[in-house]
């Protein structure tokens, strides 16, 4: 077999999927597999939605691109329509998570340049924190391992433990122009920020004159059972980084912002080639309609507790393997004791997809429209999943 000929940054599995039903994955010689992974926490209304299909085909029929040089109707409706369900007044839209934290860092420190403060362009994060994997996204996030090998870091980020507020204030300084900071680590290890600390993040925001940014690529649209994981602190922030799940699939992100936070953004400060298409915005608008239903979330929190229980009760008779359920909503995961790898294999071999994490974590992410049943068949998948390695465990202390 020849070499691929594609870059080798990705350590892939040997599946193949032809295509998606729902919270399924079929394989392209007819395996099931159950999604608990849904691209990574992106098919947020699973696979081969009905309304989002058809939306998409209808715009791709007429239009697919004509750049952000002319005015594109699906962008004013998709921006009214968070605006009027957020904190925001206006809406930027880009292609990817990382594009739009990369708006949302400009956003900050032009707001501070435009106030006559050019030194204020520092931007504090949270140690654990992902932020993208663009030059000036993986110094946001400040892991050494994302960062190696791409020479020096990109100036202006700072990071503190997360949970500490002596240590935030005493770097808080003249330079500072904002706070970043995602309510739930996602790649981080699911780590649920408390609702305290983000509050006392708002207050201090407020004290200093800096700007509050939300990282809610991971956690936003429906994904932590409300529209955004920040409702449940009751706090907003001035700017916000949205994306994967907006676009139910297709390639999509957006930076949210108040008038006043966004009022330096004026024409060419920023811009992008495709953000905002309008095969996106079809999209968006569709993925929406569903997520803003009459009693969607309601029922992707009761959905979310359900599973929950059924985790716990995992981790009450497999504590040799994982040992704590955590994370909001259907943003989950598995503390696990054996390496989180294992853990995600074994899963494969029982035909239910989950997602690893940083601190030896796996995440369970499925698509928001999983139902009671799809559950209860997805716990029993994990529980094959996780017998297989006790059973491999002691096979092994017996041999030795």
């Amino acid at each position: 077999m020849s070499a691929s000929a594609l870059f080798g940054t990705y350590a892939r599995s040997n599946l193949t999927f032809d295509h998606g039903e729902g919270v399924w994955l079929v394989t392209n010689d007819g395996r099931r597999f159950l999604d608990c992974g849904s691209g990574i926490a992106v098919n947020s209304v699973g696979h081969s939605h009905p309304h989002v299909v058809s939306a998409l085909q209808e715009q791709a029929g007429k239009l697919w691109h004509v750049s952000n040089l002319h005015q594109i109707p699906g962008q004013e409706r998709l921006g009214q329509r968070l605006i009027e369900a957020t904190f925001a007044d206006k809406v930027f839209f880009s292609n990817s998570g990382a594009e739009a934290m990369e708006a949302a860092i400009k956003t900050a420190r032009r707001y501070h340049y435009d106030q006559g403060h050019p030194e204020r362009f520092h931007i504090i994060t949270f140690e654990g924190a992902f932020h993208g994997r663009t030059i000036a996204t993986i110094a946001a996030g400040g892991q050494a391992k994302y960062m190696e090998g791409f020479g020096p870091k990109a100036p202006g980020f700072d990071q503190v433990p997360a949970g500490d507020l002596e240590a935030l204030k005493k770097v808080i300084g003249p330079q500072t122009a904002a706070l970043a900071i995602e309510p739930v680590q996602g790649e981080g290890g699911i780590r649920t920020i408390d609702p305290e600390y983000l509050r006392a993040l708002r207050k201090i925001c407020d004290e200093e004159g800096i700007l509050l940014i939300f990282d809610e690529i991971q956690t936003g649209v429906g994904r932590s059972g409300k529209l955004f994981a920040h409702e449940w602190s009751g706090i907003s922030p001035d700017i916000m980084a949205i994306a994967k799940g907006i676009g139910g699939g297709f390639p999509m992100g957006a930076c949210l912002a108040t008038a006043e936070a966004a009022a330096g953004m004026v024409p060419g400060t920023h811009g992008t080639t495709f953000g905002g298409n309008p095969l996106a915005m079809a999209v968006g608008n569709a993925v929406l309609d569903v997520i803003l239903a009459d009693g969607f979330l309601e029922e992707v929190q009761q959905k979310a507790l359900s599973f929950k229980q059924k985790l716990a009760a995992l981790v009450d008779t497999h504590a040799d393997v994982v040992s704590e359920v955590r994370g909001q909503g259907l943003l989950m995961g598995l503390k696990c004791v054996v390496p989180a790898g294992d853990v995600v294999a074994a899963a494969r071999d029982a035909e239910i997809l989950v997602v690893p994490a940083g601190d030896n974590v796996v995440r369970i992410i499925p698509p928001l429209t999983i139902t009671e049943d799809e559950i209860s068949e997805a716990v029993g998948r994990l529980e094959a999943a996780l017998v297989s390695i006790e059973e491999n465990n002691k096979s092994k202390g017996a041999a030795g």
